[in-house]
């Protein structure tokens, strides 16, 4: 049995209540024309049956949706705007209470209407200028998004999607303290972890495992703030769809190395940070010319090349190296080619054979 199944008999009970009271009132021959009274009872509780759910819990689970997206660092500023703004209501009340009729009960109502309003929408606009006003600790904290007193917060927000949690890497980038914010992960993200670690496909399994295996390695090794998050976007059903708007809604980059997730959050206007890319970057460049020596372990693409891999994954193509597969040889690199999947060298063996 639903809340909502329960709101509604209430609401058709108090409806069906009200009708029959409004019944005896309007009935032309009080106390004896029944069915009448029974009319407008059958009406109420019909009325309350449809109409309740929207004036009680569907206004309630909208507000909480609401609220669950605002982030924090709002949320407090417009508290403490609309505590500044019912201070000075209050202040106010007294002299506009000495108004001559019908000023003196309207205007300390509409004052304090008014001075909330205004006191929490110039702290939601103006947050940062006027929290950096104070200095000291609060000044910083309410800076970087944080509560008074709570140490696990920081300047920005950080999205990890799940694709990078499965990969790993982030946990090594983590450490190195490159990364300036909170790494976030929403719920719905650690939710699909997790139904992925369940499934019945013994690869996901072991991806969905891995990942988690991950998160708790990240949690504990991680020189940043870590934290899991139960923002949401209710109308929406597919996790990158919710991490994308989620992201738009903070103005938060999200840390991936989901090639189409990235396509998809860029073309949206939201900042992605790609892990694959960030590899390619600080893979060693090589300039033609000079020399390396690689084990070539297989047949390239092309006649007669062989292809060898730098200890960073990097794949190097060697003309003529065929013949050397399995062995170990000194080449000369001849030129470099990025691809999407990172940095390709071509070399040729060193002494020309």
């Amino acid at each position: 049995m639903s809340i909502e199944f329960i709101f509604r008999m209430i609401g058709m009970i108090v409806f069906s209540i009200l009708g029959g009271q409004i019944g005896f009132l309007l009935s032309p021959e009080p106390g004896n024309d029944f069915r009448f009274i029974l009319v407008l009872i059958l009406a109420g509780a019909a009325l309350g049956l449809l109409v309740t759910p929207w004036i009680t819990i569907r206004p309630y689970r909208w507000f909480r949706r609401q609220v669950r997206r605002v982030p924090a660092q709002q949320l407090l500023a417009a508290t403490i705007g609309l505590i500044i703004g019912l201070i000075i209501a209050a202040l106010t009340a007294f002299p506009l209470s000495l108004l001559p009729e019908p000023f003196r009960n309207i205007l300390p109502f509409v004052s304090l209407i008014l001075f909330g309003y205004v006191g929490a929408w110039v702290m939601i606009m103006r947050e940062r200028d006027i929290f950096n006003l104070f200095g000291g600790r609060l000044a910083r904290e309410a800076a970087r998004g944080k509560a008074v007193g709570s140490d696990n917060l920081s300047e920005r927000i950080i999205l990890l999607d799940t694709s990078v949690i499965i990969d790993g890497r982030i946990a090594d980038v983590s450490r190195t303290g490159f990364l300036d914010g909170v790494l976030t992960i929403p719920r719905f993200v650690l939710n699909e972890l997790q139904h992925i670690a369940d499934s019945s496909d013994a690869l996901r399994r072991n991806r969905g495992r891995r990942g988690l295996d991950m998160l708790n390695k990240l949690q504990k090794d991680s020189v940043v703030p870590i934290r899991i998050t139960d923002m949401d976007v209710e109308d929406v059903r597919e996790v990158d769809d919710k991490l994308v708007r989620l992201a738009k809604q903070l103005h938060a980059p999200v840390l991936t190395n989901d090639f189409n997730l990235n396509k998809v959050a860029e073309l949206q206007g939201v900042r992605v940070l790609n892990v694959n890319e960030l590899a390619n970057a600080l893979r060693a460049i090589v300039l033609p010319g000079e020399n390396m020596h690689v084990k070539l372990v297989q047949e390239g693409k092309e006649l007669g090349q062989g292809v060898a891999y730098l200890d960073d994954g990097t794949m190097v193509v060697v003309e003529n190296g065929k013949k050397f597969i399995g062995s170990s040889i000194d080449v000369t690199v001849t030129r470099m080619l990025q691809t999407n999947q990172g940095r390709m060298i071509f070399a040729t063996p060193s002494n020309g054979r």
